[in-house]
């Protein structure tokens, strides 16, 4: 985990000086080739670690004590908060590339591991309906594959014998009754010998073994029980000799020419599982031959300690190569619709079994297995259309930072403007996100540099992926400033001046002497002042008691702060258009001495 953070600190810092290079460059190369600064009244002085420092001179940044640096801003282009202008020749360093937000189908391949299982449907036990000894075992070990109608078990049991004796006797006395008793009489012997016959066929006796007690005419002190269908004996917990009661297992069949294959799926996978889809999967034992199934089951509790879901696939096994307990590994490629729901078209219209998910038919009817009703897919998978299709952006697009997704936008009628604009993204579909919020269909988001983008966002202290979501500036960088001359070290900002400026734009004035050329640019300058001395307030204490507002609605719902002496709101931001809008957030009180 160190070694990964150091890559990703070297990254990110190869990144920021790449943009600090192009966020320089846009300004100097492209923009003050062949100019002379020092003849240039126009030009504006800043500070490359505080950019909101704008003087008309150079010198000596007033926080850091750094030299000053040349900024020339384009009169022509008025830029929103949120904006950035590159230069032909920024944008050529940058290595800028566009892509277009557009609908189109995306999957992804979701990978499984797990084992093969016996059909839990096709389950046989074999057990006794009588009280007796297990004289015999036909089958003695597990594994053996047994036919339907093989003997399995030859048991002894007294009570079969009372139950064959009572059955024989009452079928003489009817015989005996027949033709010289009233028709009551004679119907109620006929009566004892039906009960007698379900007895012995409820304690396990066949119809075979019915016709051949009736024609032996003697009771047997043995009953063979039989195989009533095809598999394998994987349990055999009865051994020769033992005693058994009633429902005592002596045998448990598997039919293997249908298995499950349990497979785990991760948390962060059920989001692209969906009933009926296709599942290729390889064995160890097969390397390189896929086999194939279907998804009948998603397991509707999560495991807490491998964060994992069981996903059951049937498959179809009549061959007997995959066996209980092989090792599985499998893919599922998923698609996605606009709601972000994984889409199985092939069931859309068909008619499924609740109980046998395998059972897929065109037309509505009952179970081939367990007659039930089938019932219609819908809700279970749904049907893909051109109007479902997900609204997708490239993977390298979005700069995400925690719960903060930010994509630049290209301005197609502004050349080299872009907009820096916070999304809501959806779940990664290979090398694309689905767009949740924030784009529309046709919009060119920057797909490769946008990090270089948001490095000069950041110079000009410019909303980025580094500004926090309530609208917070960035962390302050500190220095150590111990070996500085006295006059170099940073001051803050005056308040006096800061105060004045406040009121000024809470009028929609500016102060006399100031160097911004217009009200906008003023209050954009304001709001990285304010922020800036709300961190020197909070880090230092204040001299006198100030009030921090907020108003949510600034800058395009924003937000943005600002400091002043009364509780009465002067909100600066909007003058005179909105003057009281805004709430008290904070207050500075002076540390008592």
């Amino acid at each position: 985990m160190k070694n990964l953070q150091k890559v990703y600190g070297l990254g990110l810092l190869i990144a920021l000086t790449a943009g600090v290079f192009i966020g320089s460059r846009m300004f100097t190369q492209d923009d003050h080739a062949g100019h002379d600064h020092s003849s240039d009244e126009a030009t504006i002085w800043t500070c490359s670690m505080h950019p909101q420092i704008q003087l008309p001179e150079p010198g000596a940044c007033p926080l850091c004590g750094m030299d000053l640096i040349p900024l020339q801003t384009d009169g022509a282009v008025v830029l929103a908060p949120t904006e950035i202008k590159l230069s032909a020749h920024a944008q050529k360093l940058a290595f800028l590339r566009l892509a277009v937000v557009e609908r189109r189908e995306v999957d992804r391949e979701i990978h499984m591991v797990g084992k093969v299982e016996y059909d839990e449907s096709s389950l046989k036990t074999i057990t006794s309906r009588v009280e007796g000894r297990l004289d015999r075992l036909y089958v003695d070990y597990t594994g053996i594959e047994v036919n339907e109608g093989d003997h399995l078990v030859y048991l002894y049991s007294p009570e079969l014998i009372s139950a064959q004796e009572e059955f024989l006797q009452a079928r003489k006395t009817f015989k005996n009754m027949r033709g010289s008793v009233s028709a009551a009489a004679e119907e109620r012997a006929g009566a004892l010998v039906a009960s007698a016959r379900e007895k012995l066929i409820l304690l396990g006796l066949t119809v075979t073994q019915m016709a051949d007690l009736v024609t032996a005419g003697k009771t047997s002190d043995h009953l063979t029980i039989y195989s009533p269908v095809n598999g394998v004996v994987f349990e055999k917990p009865a051994r020769e000799g033992m005693y058994v009661k009633v429902g005592s297992v002596i045998y448990t069949i598997a039919d293997l020419d249908s298995v499950w294959v349990q497979l785990d799926a991760y948390e962060s996978d059920l989001a692209w599982l969906r009933y009926g889809q296709s599942v290729t999967f390889e064995s160890e034992a097969y390397p390189g031959e896929p086999f194939e199934g279907l998804v009948t089951f998603i397991d509707p509790v999560l495991n807490s300690s491998t964060r994992t879901v069981k996903v059951r696939v049937n498959v179809d096994n009549t061959a007997r190569r995959l066996k209980p307990g092989m090792f599985v590994r499998a893919r599922l490629k998923a698609s996605v619709s606009e709601l972000g729901w994984a889409i199985t078209p092939d069931l859309a219209g068909k008619w499924l079994c609740p109980m046998h998910p395998e059972i897929v038919e065109e037309e509505a009817g009952l179970c081939s297995i367990c007659e039930m009703d089938l019932v219609q897919a819908h809700g279970l998978a749904e049907p893909s259309s051109d109007e479902k299709l997900p609204l997708v952006i490239p993977a390298t697009a979005p700069l995400i930072t925690g719960r903060r997704a930010v994509v630049y936008v290209a301005n197609p009628e502004r050349s080299g403007v872009y907009e820096g604009r916070e999304i809501t993204l959806g779940v990664r579909a290979g090398d694309y996100y689905l767009v949740k919020q924030g784009l529309q269909e046709g919009e060119l988001v920057v797909a490769h540099g946008a990090f270089k983008i948001d490095s000069a966002m950041q110079l000009q202290a410019k909303p980025s992926m580094m500004s926090p979501k309530d609208g917070d500036p960035p962390p302050i960088h500190h220095h150590d400033h111990g070996n500085m001359p006295e006059a170099s070290k940073p001051k803050a900002p005056s308040l006096d001046a800061y105060l004045a400026l406040q009121k000024a734009l809470s009028e929609d004035a500016l102060p006399e002497g100031s160097a911004y050329r217009n009200i906008d640019e003023a209050r954009l300058a304001f709001e990285t002042m304010s922020n800036e001395l709300i961190q020197v307030l909070k880090a230092e204490g204040s001299s006198e008691v100030l009030h921090q507002m907020h108003c949510s609605m600034a800058f395009d719902g924003k937000g943005a702060d600002w400091l002043q002496r009364n509780q009465t709101i002067a909100n600066p931001y909007y003058g005179s258009a909105m003057l009281r809008c805004g709430s008290l957030k904070d207050s500075f009180v002076p540390a008592e001495k």
